[in-house]
């Protein structure tokens, strides 16, 4: 008897190991996808053995039942979290848990430049990959109200930079961080700003930064850039600055700036209007912000560029007359 126990005991202890064994293979083999790459969306409220399932209903095979009973065993069931994943080639059962509890998104990114305009902004949004085009179809003014701004001109109010947002994310949530980040932004800046600035708000600060932002060629230059237009608001001189005038030429615009673009009036053309003009026309980034409000202590009025992305800074108009033809006319 003693020995038919001992030999059952043996048997039953060499099916644990080979189970134990086998299991712990397993875990480490690749699961067989049908692709490259799978897309596993796993709904809020979705139990554990629904997301065996949904791996299975992706086209993996896989007994759902057997991973389900990993999930279980693992001690980590509970803590599968909700998202858009990636399964790629080479993904274990083990290591799809990992990536179901870390919550390793399969994410995207876009980048929004400084100096874009909305327009540059929307188009770069509507070619995102994975990201879904909730706005695509509404004007700007439209878009603003769905933002939650209703009335609030968009040029200028989404901060530049690079944007990650998982796959089948809306256009509508990222433009939404875009913008709150602006908002820090601008908070930021304008409370650190210097006294006795000739500006009232910070939308007037946010107006200035995106002028600067287009004017500036080289970051060395930006605070002196915002000198000089901020001494001109000072003393009532018009900004005359070409990138108002463009802006507000849109689309009439060929590339080419002409003296009667400078003489066409609209609202943003400084040349025929003084003070700044009523909306930002472009992103403006941080650095810019931070010019507008604690801009170089200069007596320029007036900067020209060099040809290499430097500015030459002049503090009459016969020294910047001479630096025109020195720089713009090869000294005639």
């Amino acid at each position: 008897m003693r020995r038919f126990f001992a030999s059952l005991f043996l048997l039953v202890l060499l099916s644990v190991l080979a189970v134990g064994g086998w299991a712990l293979w397993w875990l480490h083999q690749p699961l067989r996808l049908p692709a490259a790459s799978v897309d596993l969306s796993v709904e809020p409220g979705t139990t554990p053995r629904g997301v065996a399932q949904a791996v299975a209903d992706a086209g993996v095979a896989v007994d759902p039942r057997l991973l389900y009973a990993w999930f279980r065993v693992s001690g980590k069931d509970r803590q599968i979290r909700a998202g858009s994943y990636e399964m790629d080639a080479g993904v274990t059962p083990r290591l799809l848990l990992e990536i179901l509890v870390r919550g390793r998104e399969a994410t995207r990114s876009v980048v929004l430049v400084e100096g874009w305009n909305i327009r540059q902004v929307r188009a770069a949004l509507a070619k995102a990959e994975m990201l879904k085009p909730e706005t695509a179809a509404l004007s700007d003014a439209d878009l603003m109200a769905r933002l939650g701004r209703p009335g609030q001109h968009p040029e200028g109010r989404f901060f530049p930079d690079t944007y990650t947002y998982s796959k089948n994310s809306t256009d509508v949530a990222l433009l939404q961080r875009a913008l709150r980040a602006m908002d820090r932004k601008l908070d930021a800046a304008w409370a650190a700003r210097a006294p006795d600035l000739p500006l009232k708000s910070p939308e007037e600060a946010l107006i200035l930064a995106s002028i600067v932002e287009k004017e500036t060629g080289k970051a060395s230059d930006r605070a002196e850039v915002a000198g000089v237009f901020i001494n001109r608001l000072r003393i009532g001189m018009p900004l005359q600055t070409d990138p108002t005038v463009i802006y507000g030429l849109g689309d009439a615009f060929d590339g080419n700036l002409r003296k009667r673009d400078l003489q066409t009036d609209t609202p943003w053309n400084t040349y025929t209007r003084q003070g700044l003009p009523p909306t930002p026309i472009a992103m403006p980034g941080k650095a810019s912000l931070l010019a507008a409000v604690q801009p170089a202590r200069t007596k320029s009025l007036y900067f020209v560029s060099r040809g290499d992305g430097t500015s030459q800074f002049s503090e009459t108009l016969d020294a910047h007359n001479r630096a025109v033809n020195q720089y713009q006319r090869g000294g005639r």
